[in-house]
């Protein structure tokens, strides 16, 4: 089993956790897999999936203080890699594929 492509992520800033939808070389393309996991198990494995905040909007084109403009990244390489060692060390942790 090896991650093949990261569908998508989402970082829960308040929660520190990482929702990531990903397939595997098991997987067909209708089918993905869906986890939750925190951020802090990226770390004790030795990975800094977050890359440094960024400005998406420069304060002329934006001038509203209703709009966080600073967005966290994640590395889909670091990502990849965390992954498949991740599952690797706890394979009863790697979810089901579902059906899209």
């Amino acid at each position: 089993m090896e991650i093949t492509e990261i569908v998508s992520y989402f970082i829960n800033e308040d929660s520190h956790t990482l929702e990531v939808t990903f397939r595997t070389t098991s997987d067909s393309d209708n089918e993905a897999r869906v986890d939750t996991i925190s951020l802090k198990e990226a770390k004790d494995f030795g990975y800094n999936l977050l890359t440094e905040s960024f400005d998406f909007f420069s304060d002329e084109d934006y001038e509203s203080d209703d709009f966080d403009d600073e967005f966290l990244d994640v590395d889909e390489y670091e990502l990849t890699n965390f992954l498949n060692e991740y599952y690797l060390v706890h394979p009863n942790r790697l979810p089901n594929s579902e059906f899209f």
